[in-house]
């Protein structure tokens, strides 16, 4: 097979949402730093919900995200806590993939820690192939030929042999 049209990671992100900000908030960063070794980013609310109790502009998510080995360590470690079983629906066209957790001590090797409690977190994962920075690239950006796009197959072939992912 050709090295070019082989698909890789390209990122994963991890989200924690907790839908307000203060001391709920900086437990779920807390918790962020010690699973994956690296510091979040504080999303904000895009929109006034009072029902909710939300206001705009206002902490309510962290997230991170990883490249590379970081990122193949950390999906792995998520799956291993949903026995690497996923549904194909969590796959989308373009071949990126998302799936949550419920709790994070379903993870193997994570012990609860009553000073953090308990969080659920979102992993969104993003393929791509070889060349596919020309997309982003700053100066003369260009469009992804179809056959250079990674498709649902393809991702979910890769998450298969890389992972040992079982579909249902």
């Amino acid at each position: 097979m050709n090295s070019m049209s082989e698909p890789f990671i390209e990122k994963a992100t991890v989200n924690i949402g907790v839908g307000e900000g203060g001391e709920k908030l900086t437990r779920a960063e807390k918790l962020l730093v010690t699973l994956v070794d690296q510091k979040p980013v504080r999303t904000y609310s895009k929109v006034t919900n009072p029902e909710f109790g939300i206001r705009k502009k206002q902490p309510i998510a962290c997230k991170v995200t990883l490249r590379g080995e970081k990122a193949e360590k950390m999906i792995s470690m998520v799956l291993a806590g949903l026995e690497n079983r996923i549904k194909e629906s969590q796959f989308d066209k373009e071949g990126n993939v998302s799936f949550g957790i419920r709790e994070h001590i379903d993870i193997p090797g994570v012990r609860y820690d009553p000073d953090i409690g308990i969080f659920g977190m979102d992993v969104a994962v993003s393929f791509a192939k070889a060349g596919h920075r020309i997309k982003n690239r700053r100066l003369r950006p260009k469009k992804i030929p179809r056959k250079q796009r990674v498709t649902r197959e393809e991702s979910m072939e890769f998450m298969k042999e890389k992972f040992q992912l079982n579909l249902e």
